[in-house]
Order: structure tokens, then C-alpha cells, then sequence
């Protein structure tokens, strides 16, 4: 089946952020670390760069509508760009962390900017609702696939420094450059889709203006909270610092770390689509929470583990169930509001979560540091365990229309039936 122009167009432009995404997270703090950069001071840039992306993605919340859908995504690609300019340059310390704040710099080594936030609310509206789940599952085995390619390239710069003999720190800049002309790429594909895309015809200005519903507004809210807590349990399991613990844990090198990473995305991106598969057969909320709670018991026992072989293990385990939630969890957002509201709650779900990632990753740094090297994990995996207990037990009875519709479509036949 041919794919709608503007849906192919995100995927391509999904995949290629992904790809300095994936980048990003496994070299960055371990980049910093080798320019002297303590482990608070890489949680904080960590922590700046996902507080930028948090503001961004409130604006699209608020504002795609009256600015444009096409208008914001040329936009944060832009943006973006400078953040990888920066490091690049790698200016003064406090100039660091506003350049990251600016550029929105993601340690996450997962996708969760906010043009993310903004294509998981637009791609909803190209496909029919009993493909939503598939088309947004799609979406983010590409994404993965982006960061497991990206997460290659942490061997580079070693081995541009010995090719082309130069120092390792300037063969790091180079990387950093081609990571802002993905994003300069980014931009491109962005002026190629329609300035409504996403929208089954354009918007009035007074429709642009409006708020979802009271019921809606609170069933998104209540939701976000606790997306909030599963994201500050995450904020402490970046990729950028994951491979840093790796790194200093058992000497692991870029190049390792590069490889251990690619094989974590593509495992990702796999379960993406097992994701997508099982959710027709369960439903969206039980798939969210139960793929997710064996993956947090999985990483907890990580810091335990007795050599670096069992510690692999335990995280490529935890890895081949975590990201199950992610696409079930969009579409059953996606499902909860008219097309023109998904905006505000693909926004403000992506908000909460940013902002939580944000405040745990400028901890994480300093708990590695004054409290214990491993605590970062053993907390995140707790976290996580919390809101899937909770997210059961307060949204298993909301369905989405596809599952409420199947569901009376069985009661009417087993209801024939026994006539």
C-alpha cells in the first residue's frame, strides 16, 4: 500500500533526527567528561538541553495551531541545528548550558523533542483510526532505527582521530557538525509538506483559539501526571548517561558502547511493532503496563549483575520490552480528543514527561556522584514499577473507540448467537 506524501515525509524526517538523536546519546557525556566536565555539570547540560526541548514543546502545544504545523517543524530543526553548533565550539560552561537550553541538546538517545511531540499528533489524522496504532508504531521502529544507525557512529570520531590524525576532541567537533546539517536536512523535508498537514481541512482562526473540552482537559491531565512520574524514572536512565555508567563501571569504550547501543535501538524498534501486534489482541492499556513492568525489574537487577557480560544481558532484556509502550501510549492519547485537540494533548503529555526527564537527568549526575555510582538505576526501574501499577488500576476501563467498537461488535454476535 502506497503511504500518504506527507506521512512518508515525516517518517524520512523522524528517522534522520533520529540519527544525531541516537548519536548524541552515546557520545555526549562521555565527549564531556573528556573536556573535564564533572558528572553534575553533564547532568545539568543533559538537564538544559531537555528543559529547552520542554518549553518547545509547550509552544507547539499552544501555538501549532495558529502558527502552522509546517512553520513550527522548520523551526525547532533549526534551533537544533545550533545546539549541535555549540558543541561543536564548545564555548564557556554557563554559554553551554544556554546553547543547549537553545538547541534543545537531548542526551535521552531516544526521540522526545518537541517536533516528536508535534509528528505523533499530526500522523493520527493521515490514517483511519483502526491503523492509528500501526501507523504511529511505524513511526517509531523508524525513529529507533534512526538511533540504532546514529549510535554507530560513537566509534567515529576514534577512528577519524587516528585516520586522519587529529586530536580526538576536534575529530568530535567534526561529528557534531554533520549532526546540525541532519537537522539543516530536517528542515528541508519539513517545507515539503503542506502548512495544515495533519488536519482533514484548515483551520478557522476562531477554532484555533479553542481549548479541548473540561472532560477531556482533566482526563489528559490525569494522565500526564502520572506519564510524569514513569518520565522522571526514565530522566535518570538517559542514553548519554547509561553508556557513561557502562563506561566507567567496566571501561567500556565508544566504540562498544556504540555497538551495545545500535543493538538496544534495533531491538527497540522491533518491539514497536510487537508492540502493535499484541495491543490488537489485549488492548492499549494492558500492553502499555504489562511489557513495561518486566522491563524495570529487568534493569534494576543491572547494577548487580557480576561482570559486564551479565550486565549486557539484563539491559538488552530490559530493552526488548520498554519502548512497547511508546507507540500504544500515543495512540491511546491520540484516541482520547478530536483531531484538532490532539495538539494540546500529544503537548502536554509531552511536556510533563520532557520536564520530568529534565529535572531527574540534572540529578542523576549528582546522585551518581555524592550518593551512589548505580543508584540512578535502581531508582528509575522503582519509578517506573509505581506508575504501571497505577496507570492499570485508573485507566484499564477507558477504552479507545476502536476497542469499545469491537467490543460491542463481539457482544452482537455472541449475543446472536445464543439466539
Amino acid at each position: 500500500m502506497r503511504l500518504p506524501r506527507s506521512l512518508s515525509l515525516l517518517y524520512a524526517a523522524g528517522f534522520l533526527r533520529s540519527l544525531g538523536v541516537g548519536l548524541l546519546g552515546v557520545v555526549l557525556a562521555v565527549y564531556l567528561s573528556r573536556v573535564g566536565v564533572s558528572a553534575t555539570g553533564i547532568g545539568l547540560v543533559i538537564g538544559a538541553g531537555l528543559l529547552g526541548a520542554c518549553i518547545a514543546t509547550a509552544v507547539v502545544a499552544f501555538g501549532s495551531l495558529r502558527i502552522g504545523h509546517r512553520a513550527s517543524l522548520v523551526t525547532l530543526s533549526l534551533l537544533a541545528a545550533l545546539g549541535g553548533l555549540a558543541l561543536a565550539s564548545l564555548p564557556s560552561f554557563p554559554l553551554l548550558l544556554l546553547l543547549a537550553f537553545v538547541g534543545m541538546v537531548n542526551g535521552m538517545g531516544t526521540d522526545r523533542s518537541a517536533a516528536f511531540a508535534l509528528e505523533q499528533a499530526i500522523i493520527p489524522g493521515l490514517v483511519p483510526d483502526r491503523s492509528r496504532t500501526w501507523g504511529l508504531s511505524w513511526y517509531n521502529a523508524l525513529l529507533d532505527s534512526g538511533g540504532a544507525i546514529g549510535a554507530l557512529g560513537a566509534g567515529l570520531p576514534l577512528a577519524t582521530s587516528r585516520f586522519a590524525h587529529i586530536s580526538l576532541i576536534g575529530s568530535y567537533g567534526y561529528l557534531f557538525i554533520a549532526y546540525a546539517l541532519l537537522q539543516v536536512a530536517n528542515a528541508i523535508l519539513y517545507l515539503l509538506l503542506p502548512a495544515d498537514v495533519g488536519l482533514s481541512q484548515p483551520v478557522p482562526p476562531s477554532l484555533s483559539e479553542r481549548a479541548p473540552s473540561a472532560q477531556d482537559r482533566s482526563i489528559v491531565h490525569r494522565i500526564s501526571a502520572l506519564f510524569a512520574v514513569d518520565a522522571f524514572g526514565g530522566g535518570f536512565l538517559t542514553d548519554a548517561l547509561v553508556s557513561y555508567w557502562f563506561f566507567h563501571r567496566f571501561g567500556l569504550t565508544e566504540q562498544t558502547l556504540g555497538w551495545l547501543f545500535f543493538v538496544v535501538h534495533v531491538l527497540n524498534a522491533c518491539s514497536h511493532l510487537g508492540a502493535a501486534w499484541i495491543a490488537q489482541r489485549i488492548g492499549l492499556v494492558n500492553t502499555m503496563v504489562f511489557t513495561h513492568l518486566p522491563s524495570s525489574l529487568f534493569l534494576i537487577a543491572v547494577p548487580f549483575a557480576s561482570s559486564s557480560s551479565w550486565a549486557i544481558a539484563l539491559f538488552l532484556l530490559r530493552e526488548t520490552f520498554v519502548e512497547m509502550d511508546v507507540p500504544t501510549r500515543q495512540s491511546y492519547v491520540a484516541a482520547l480528543g478530536e483531531p484538532i485537540e490532539r495538539p494540546y494533548a500529544s503537548g502536554i503529555t509531552n511536556i510533563t514527561r520532557t520536564g520530568a526527564w529534565a529535572a531527574a537527568s540534572s540529578l542523576s549526575g549528582f546522585i551518581m556522584q555524592r550518593v551512589a555510582f548505580s543508584a540512578p538505576l535502581v531508582i528509575g526501574g522503582t519509578l517506573k514499577i509505581v506508575y504501571d501499577v497505577v496507570l492499570y488500576r485508573n485507566f484499564r476501563h477507558l477504552k479507545p473507540p476502536e476497542e469499545r467498537i469491537a467490543k460491542t461488535i463481539e457482544f452482537q454476535s455472541t449475543h446472536n448467537v445464543g439466539r
